[in-house]
């Protein structure tokens, strides 16, 4: 299951559901997020992501943070969970010990050759991955 992935490059940037919670609730590390944002277009998301950072904002008290979640995502390159990000996943999961939601987004990252930021201690050590 090898696919051409439409315009991959070096320079596309993951935040984790870590970095878009801290930045929508102006946590104390949204400033270090922030930089990793500026070009929505080079930004993936994974929509594991969307669930993640929606869900929690969804069952919280934050207003009206999950549409503004929606709606600068909608400026970013939502990227599904297909066939070949699944098996990319699974094999993730058995060689980094990952839980399933991680192996997706780290599969996904890989794949589309983008660097992962992220303050989750479950990737530290994984390449491509910049902890903050």
């Amino acid at each position: 299951m090898k696919r051409t992935v439409p315009t991959p490059n070096a320079s596309s940037i993951l935040v984790d559901s870590s970095g878009w919670l801290e930045l929508l609730i102006a946590g104390p590390k949204a400033p270090d997020f922030q930089p990793h944002l500026q070009e929505e277009p080079r930004v993936i998301v994974p929509t594991m992501i969307i669930y993640e950072v929606y869900k929690k904002l969804a069952g919280g008290t934050t207003g009206n943070l999950p549409n503004v979640f929606l709606s600068t995502v909608s400026r970013c390159r939502v990227v599904p969970c297909d066939s070949d990000i699944a098996v990319a996943a699974a094999q993730a999961s058995l060689q980094y010990k990952l839980a399933m939601a991680d192996a997706i987004i780290f599969a996904t990252a890989r794949i589309y050759e983008a660097q992962i930021v992220t303050t989750d201690p479950d990737f530290q050590g994984l390449p491509g991955v910049t902890l903050i």
